[in-house]
């Protein structure tokens, strides 16, 4: 009489659900939203609030201010990068890789959005001018920043990785992917870029969109991040040299 043996089947692995679509969007729409809002979020209500109350509300301590400014920056870049990685990217995604060819797109690209602004600039004072036959208020440069300590130095540096790494590149990387529109990611960069320099006023700051714009176009058309902090990095030093 033979034995009955029973051989028990192992269990079928148990895999994980696979998140869906849908899911994974909204995830990726919360990430987006918070790096800007952690990011930008007070630079835009310090914005509205010197728009609003002027030179009254600059702050006094310079060198406070450009060191809180680099801490700020250097923990949102972080925070940018902790996101990425959770997909398993990288900044160099984004597009920043050095070249030199890099470097020299960035001077032309630089040039470009310059002649951008120049008649941007002069079109909507006109208009403006048309409509209320006066200037639009603001503060200037020299007001904002008044004469920069040397701790300004770090902050030139880092600012322009800072602003085109997470409004342009990133910003609009995510967009793109969640919307598949180039056009909306570059409009929203753009805007977004805009309403944090209010504090120069309506007139300035719509000027300045022209510039923006076209750092915006040229993400949108070549991925690429390295020309336009090389462009934005002229623009900041030639802003300090000019202050000092």
């Amino acid at each position: 009489m033979s034995e009955n043996i029973t051989i028990d089947e192992e269990p079928a692995p148990v895999c994980a659900p696979i998140e869906d679509e849908a899911s994974e969007k909204r995830r990726r729409w919360f990430e987006l939203a918070l790096v800007l809002l952690i990011s930008l979020g007070g630079a835009f209500l310090r914005s509205l609030y010197l728009l609003n109350y002027g030179r009254a509300a600059l702050p006094q301590s310079q060198n406070g201010r450009w060191l809180t400014s680099v801490f700020q920056e250097t923990t949102c870049l972080l925070l940018l990068g902790y996101v990425l990685s959770r997909r398993k990217l990288r900044i160099a995604d984004l597009g920043l890789r050095w070249s030199f060819g890099g470097l020299g797109m960035g001077l032309l690209i630089a040039f470009a959005s310059y002649l951008a602004y120049v008649p941007g600039y002069y079109l909507v004072h006109s208009f403006h001018y048309v409509l209320f036959h006066s200037d639009s208020g603001g503060l200037t440069a020299s007001e904002v920043f008044a004469h920069p300590t040397i701790m300004a130095i770090p902050f030139t540096l880092l600012n322009p990785f800072f602003e085109e790494l997470i409004v342009r590149a990133y910003l609009m990387t995510e967009v793109k992917a969640l919307t598949g529109s180039w056009m909306l990611a570059a409009a929203m960069s753009t805007v977004l870029q805009f309403s944090y320099h209010l504090y120069y006023g309506w007139e300035q700051a719509l000027a300045l969109s022209f510039q923006f714009l076209v750092f915006s176009i040229y993400y949108a058309r070549t991925r690429r991040a390295t020309p336009i902090v090389v462009a934005h990095e002229v623009f900041d030093i030639l802003g300090l040299i000019r202050l000092w």
